[in-house]
C-alpha cells in the first residue's frame, strides 16, 4: 500500500470479500496481531488461519466499517488507529449479537517503497467504563468516576 492511512480501509474490505488470504496479505510475515480478547497471533499464517475461522463461524455475516482514522508518521514508521464499527457477529447460541466497537492500533512499516502492517491490536469500546475488574474470574466493565455517588 502507499499510504499507511489505507491499512484500515484494506482491511475492511478483505473483510467484506471474507478474504483472509487478502486481510494476511496487508501483514508482514513475523506481524503480531492482538484481538480483542488478548489472543496473540505471532505470524501471517496464524492471522490468516484466526480470520479465516472467523470469517466461516462468528462473523461469516458481519459487516466492519471503518469510522475516524489517524496517522502519526514516523519516517520509515507510522502508527495508526481507526475506529471500527461491527455489525452482524454471530454469538455461540448462533443468535445474532449487538452492535460492537473497537479501536484497531496499527504499526505500520515503509518496506520497498510500500507500506506494510508489522502490528496490530484490536480493543474493544465498552460505553461508560474507565477499566476492567476481575469478579470472581468474570472481568466486568468499572467506572471509578461513579464510586460513591
Amino acid at each position: 500500500m502507499r499510504d499507511p492511512r489505507d491499512m484500515p480501509s484494506l482491511f475492511a474490505s478483505a473483510w467484506a470479500a471474507r478474504d483472509a488470504e487478502a486481510l494476511g496479505a496487508l501483514f508482514a510475515e513475523d506481524a503480531d496481531f492482538v484481538n480483542v480478547t488478548g489472543l496473540w497471533w505471532r505470524d501471517r499464517a496464524a492471522i490468516v488461519r484466526a480470520h479465516d475461522y472467523g470469517f466461516r463461524t462468528i462473523f461469516a455475516g458481519s459487516t466492519l466499517r471503518v469510522g475516524g482514522v489517524a496517522c502519526r508518521d514516523l519516517g520509515d514508521a507510522a502508527v495508526v488507529h481507526a475506529r471500527l464499527h461491527l455489525e452482524g457477529q454471530t454469538a455461540p447460541d448462533g443468535s445474532a449479537a449487538g452492535t460492537r466497537r473497537t479501536v484497531l492500533s496499527l504499526v505500520m512499516a515503509r518496506r520497498d517503497a510500500a507500506w506494510i502492517c508489522v502490528s496490530a491490536q484490536n480493543t474493544d469500546v465498552v460505553p461508560g467504563a474507565e477499566s476492567l475488574v476481575n469478579q470472581g474470574g468474570v472481568l466486568r466493565p468499572a467506572d471509578y468516576r461513579r464510586r460513591g455517588a
